[in-house]
């Protein structure tokens, strides 16, 4: 096993080292340039997201899309990803990790446009898109959508799964002493008798689950914010300065360089709002919605509350307590930071990070289905995974934490890559699709498949 966990490290330390940082921040970029600074309409976009639409087709509606997402980003990253970012990277990794999101904001956007426009549907009327279909379909290119699809299934397994049980039970063990197997048996239990029921259960238990979970966590910042309210723009200063520096943490030789300050900052940015991977894309595809770029917008919201709100407030939280600096590391050094706020303060974080371990879970089961799906060619094959998926809660959740992170960012890297291609390859598609609704005042178009389908549903109301 001490073997495989070396390969595993070294892999991961080679695939994310200049080229796949390079590649997957010079896409933000460069995305965000040729679609003129898409970020500016993310108001625009947040009003969207609340909004019901009566004239749109798909499984589930905006909301419950966003929401679905946003549950399988906002986790476990942005508690103990941020911190271990901050522990092996320095104070500057919260700088990275934050201009991934800003910069993110134009990647989730066109990944989910091409979602929605290349979106099929199934024999059973539902909807099924994704990296995998835009591959095919978009690119002709079989080999990148099955190798997606491949690299999608089994990441569910890590970022979505895993980590997420394993961060939670290392909590509750060292916060409760509650046995890290009991964890695991309750949460498996849970997720099985969500999951079961498929993409409009698990939406419908996020629809609750997500606002409640982030506003209760980002209470808990503003509440230590506030208590150390002088010493924040120093730690604004530290944090931009430690990025073009690099400056470790206590015992984290490896944040010395500016590389491992930014590879560690861009790798945990893209663990936690997953812009760039391909996996959002893969609910935003079911979603109701008029027209490609709609659905889009409302999906880039979800980098925007994740990396830009979210991951920001626990960086900050972080540093501006002081704790990045006394050599703990993951859960250990937020839980530190949350206990500022005397007796309720671990409770706060141990009850956000058992909320967004659950709610992770939940949205990456729907995410590798929908890849098991597209492999086999066949829904027959989703039980089996389902099963497969709520079994792997358990050994997440009594498993080395180093291992498990190293294999998550193994096959996020290998996932994000064919992805990316598409992105770059396709980028004129989605020019011409935002110009076309969003540029020339269209977001109230329909397209043509929507107005097909809305006329097949008004024939069968009349009959």
């Amino acid at each position: 096993m001490e073997g495989i966990a070396q390969l595993v490290t070294t892999i991961d330390g080679w695939l994310w080292g200049w080229p796949l940082v390079i590649l997957l921040f010079g896409t933000h970029l460069y995305l965000t340039f040729r679609l003129k600074f898409i970020q500016k309409h993310i108001g625009k976009a947040i009003k969207l997201s609340v909004t019901k639409d009566e004239l749109a087709t798909g499984d589930v509606s905006q909301f419950s899309a966003l929401a679905t997402a946003l549950a399988a980003t906002i986790g476990t990253g942005n508690i103990v990803g941020v911190a271990t970012a901050i522990a092996l990277g320095g104070p500057g990794a919260v700088f990275w990790t934050w201009m991934t999101g800003v910069f993110g904001i134009a990647t989730k956007y066109a990944e989910s446009l091409l979602s929605v426009k290349y979106r099929v549907k199934t024999a059973d009327g539902t909807m099924a898109g994704g990296p995998m279909y835009v591959l095919e379909y978009g690119m002709k290119n079989k080999p990148l959508a099955y190798m997606f699809a491949l690299f999608g299934s089994v990441a569910a397994f890590g970022i979505g799964n895993t980590v997420q049980a394993n961060s939670i039970s290392n909590m509750m063990a060292n916060q409760f002493q509650v046995p890290t197997w009991i964890t695991g048996i309750a949460l498996a239990v849970l997720t099985g008798i969500v999951i079961i029921g498929g993409v409009k259960r698990i939406a419908s238990v996020c629809d609750k689950l997500v606002p409640f979970m982030a506003v209760f966590y980002v209470l808990g910042c503003v509440i230590i914010l506030a208590m150390t309210f002088k010493t924040i723009p120093a730690t604004i200063g530290l944090i931009v300065s430690s990025a073009f520096t690099g400056k470790a943490a206590v015992g984290g030789f490896a944040g010395s360089t500016i590389m491992m300050t930014a590879r560690y900052g861009v790798a945990r940015g893209l663990f936690s709002n997953e812009s760039g991977l391909g996996s959002a894309p893969i609910v935003a595809a079911a979603a109701q919605t008029r027209n490609p770029v709609r659905q889009a917008l409302v999906a880039s919201t979800g980098t925007f509350w994740d990396t830009v709100i979210v991951c920001a407030m626990t960086g900050i939280t972080i540093v501006n307590t002081g704790v990045w600096n006394t050599g703990l590391n993951g859960g250990d050094l937020t839980n530190a930071a949350f206990g500022n706020i005397p007796v309720i303060g671990p409770i706060v974080l141990t009850i956000g990070l058992m909320t967004f371990v659950f709610s992770t879970i939940l949205g990456w089961s729907y995410y590798g289905e929908k890849c098991v799906e597209y492999l086999f060619h066949s829904k027959k094959a989703i039980l089996p995974y389902r099963v497969l998926y709520t079994v792997a809660v358990y050994f997440g959740a009594v498993m080395s934490l180093a291992f498990v992170w190293d294999l998550a960012d193994l096959f996020n890297g290998l996932m994000a890559i064919p992805n990316l291609i598409s992105l770059i390859a396709l980028s004129s598609v989605i020019v011409s699709e935002t110009k076309e609704y969003l540029w020339d005042n269209n977001l109230d178009k329909i397209n043509d498949e929507v107005l097909v389908e809305l006329d097949e549903k008004m024939m069968a109301k009349s009959k």
